[in-house]
């Protein structure tokens, strides 16, 4: 038995083309890549293949194996027989005897549109599942047989040892006891097959999207958050790399660096907006397939063409899924190699001169790299080339393949970045949505024409302006809102604040004059709305303070501001207006009535909101105050462990799981919300 996690990666990257096609070494590798002794000696993993296995027939996995062997079939590792105008009978199978049964074309009416459909299995690609399925069953009883060796085998198949109820067993969650989709994917080849959980689906990416336009909001209205942006994308540009001369990039030089500075704006730029158009749109589709689905539920059967309706919005979906996850894969290219813990890797070709956009990156030569080192790169690079190598070993693979070294080498995790690690949970949440579709291919439809006209109207030479107010140097996003207010500290937070809207107007009137056509996309949709960025009332020298007098906040009116003023299109005075709602008091006298008693009084609706309270224990209680931190109560800010906080969250009614690379999803199970949050667990590099 093999002994690493997925060993037909391994075989695959042995063998060359030629040595596979002429006869490969490792068959069983890349038959039974799920058997092997890194996985199976995992305490859950045995339970659930017996349990999964010894209770549901052949047929419920027979898609599934043959999607274990993809990389053996088209790799030409595994080569299947051919056998024409016949087709192989799995899917739907109720007897024994149905099962594997070989059909002729001119022996069923349907037979050659099975095998089209692919409703059923080629003969050679049938003949490889039936393989794997027998010779998996044999090593599962050979198990049995040893774990209850003092029972005579033909003893435990008969009347004296009935079949037992199915047992519980609590998975899906990792070490620390929280769910994790990492370990479910990880769980998912020894369990039974799930159906397509369109709900779920709806929940992660509405998650995703509200995450989303979280980022847009920050970037708006917190200076420390855009500053820290800035830098950590700068840090990531690949103009910070050394080139093969040891000199830095033109554009690092005083004179040209405010090419830089536009250069990040627009990534920033690109970053959030796109995020934010492509969730938006991911979660619209999949809250609709999710009404199909119920809709035609009766009629969803895998011997069975799709409903119309239903086939397109899968299409369409899949398709989706597919184009936006190639946006990860690209960012990937772009920043991997320049990332700070892979500068030892990678160099960077000189420019052909100092007005050159282009940038050639490449491995150093010469430079010693661990196996370790090897693998992690190479799984990297077959993401962002995108090219044969992917094809063959498929995304969903690569993706497993790097999660798990991620988790199980801290010399790996330690080569990528907290920034790079979020790229990776967009691309691996793409990923997860796209596997539940992966037996469909899409069509070609037309989406996002705007935002192909922002790409290239934000040259460096357009942001120029925008670039040198978004550059953070001297202090001017300092924002020393964990400080108590004093003159000083409130004249450096509305100085940061006044700075970052100097950016985002200059932005603003910069998209919709290069690129007017955004009316109808989420952004503008978003920046539209009336929701308010928090902001720093002037300050006002205190009273002398009182025993029984309490800390009030300013008029919250005076503090808020627009999200943009020139998308929501109206200014702040408007804004002032559009809150002040004058308040309508019914007459009680001087009002003639024909009526012969007076009604009484109606009284006012009460349309408070009432807020349930939290008993929690000290410890939660300790998170929330650190988290909601007030300058004029607590002293000092602090810090929560993050085990702590996971604490807090599920003491107040959420259920936490982990998702891939950083982002936690942490979702409502007592609140009157539906609605999932998304959180990043801090990187230890961050």
């Amino acid at each position: 038995m093999p002994a690493s996690h997925r060993p037909d990666f391994e075989a695959f990257r042995k063998e060359s083309k030629e040595q596979r096609e002429r006869g490969t070494r490792y068959k069983d590798h890349f038959m039974w890549p799920y058997i092997n002794q890194e996985d199976l000696s995992q305490p859950k993993v045995m339970p659930l293949l017996l349990n999964s296995r010894g209770r549901h027939p052949p047929p419920a996995f027979a898609a599934a194996d043959n999607d274990a062997v993809h990389l053996g079939l088209v790799s030409r590792a595994l080569v299947p027989i051919f056998l024409n105008q016949y087709v192989l009978i799995l899917h739907g199978a109720t007897t024994a005897e149905e099962y594997g049964k070989l059909i002729s074309w001119d022996d069923h009416p349907d037979a050659f549109d099975w095998m089209h459909t692919r409703k059923q299995f080629l003969p050679g690609e049938g003949l490889l599942v039936l393989e794997v399925q027998d010779r998996l069953m044999k090593f599962l009883v050979d198990c049995c047989h040893e774990i209850l060796h003092e029972i005579p085998a033909a003893d435990l198949i008969s009347d004296a040892y009935a079949i037992q109820p199915e047992p519980p067993l609590k998975t899906d969650n990792d070490a620390s006891g929280f769910a994790s989709l990492a370990v479910m994917a990880a769980e998912a080849p020894y369990r039974l097959p799930e159906r397509l959980d369109l709900a779920r689906l709806e929940s992660l990416l509405e998650a995703k999207k509200s995450a989303a336009e979280d980022h847009v909001w920050a970037l708006r209205e917190d200076p420390a958050y855009f500053a820290h942006q800035f830098l950590e994308i700068q840090d990531h540009r690949q103009e910070m790399l050394k080139d093969t001369q040891g000199r830095p990039h033109p554009v690092t030089n005083k004179l040209r660096e405010h090419l830089l500075w536009a250069r990040i704006t627009g990534t920033i730029l690109t970053d959030a907006y796109l995020s934010l158009e492509s969730f938006t749109e991911l979660h619209r589709q999949a809250q609709h397939l999710r009404i199909l689905q119920n809709k035609y539920k009766a009629d969803i059967s895998p011997t069975k063409d799709l409903p119309e309706e239903y086939l397109v919005g899968l299409l369409r979906f899949k398709h989706f899924l597919e184009q936006m996850a190639k946006g990860p894969m690209s960012k990937l290219k772009e920043v991997v190699a320049s990332s700070p813990p892979m500068h030892k890797f990678f160099i960077r070709d000189p420019p052909v001169n100092a007005d050159s956009t282009k940038i050639l990156i490449r491995l150093k030569a010469g430079v010693k790299r661990s196996k370790v080192e090897e693998h992690l790169i190479w799984l990297l690079q077959t993401l962002w080339e995108d090219d044969y190598n992917l094809f063959l070993a498929g995304l969903p693979r690569l993706m497993d393949e790097l999660e798990r070294l991620l988790q199980s080498s801290p010399e790996a995790d330690a080569l990528v970045s907290a920034h790079v690690i979020k790229i990776l949970g967009d691309l691996r949440l793409k990923n997860a949505a796209v596997e539940h579709l992966d037996s469909f291919k899409a069509e070609h439809i037309r989406w996002g024409e705007p935002w192909a006209k922002l790409l290239p109207a934000i040259r460096e030479q357009n942001l120029a302006s925008a670039g040198r107010l978004a550059e953070p140097s001297g202090g001017k996003f300092t924002y020393p809102f964990d400080k108590r207010r004093t003159r000083d500290t409130v004249g450096a937070l509305r100085k940061a604040e006044a700075n970052l809207d100097a950016v985002w107007t200059k932005i603003d009137e910069f998209l919709l004059s290069k690129v007017p056509e955004l009316q109808g996309t989420a952004v503008h949709q978003f920046l539209s709305k009336p929701r308010m960025l928090r902001r720093t009332a002037e300050w006002v020298e205190p009273t002398a303070p009182t025993k029984d007098k309490k800390v009030a906040d300013p008029d919250l009116d005076v503090l808020n501001r627009p999200l943009s003023n020139i998308f929501l299109d109206h200014s702040e005075d408007k804004v002032q207006e559009s809150k002040v709602q004058p308040k309508v008091k019914a007459k009680t006298k001087g009002v003639s009535s024909a009526k012969p008693a007076a009604a009484p009084d109606a009284p006012e609706p009460d349309n408070s909101d009432p807020q349930p309270t939290f008993h929690v224990d000290a410890r939660t209680l300790k998170v929330f105050r650190t988290l909601f931190f007030n300058p004029e109560v607590n002293s000092t800010p602090g810090s929560v462990l993050w085990n702590d906080f996971l604490h807090a969250m599920v003491a107040t009614g959420f259920q936490a799981e982990k998702l891939y690379g950083s982002v936690w999803q942490f979702s409502p199970t007592k609140l009157d919300v539906e609605r999932s949050i998304h959180f990043h667990e801090p990187h230890p590099k961050a």
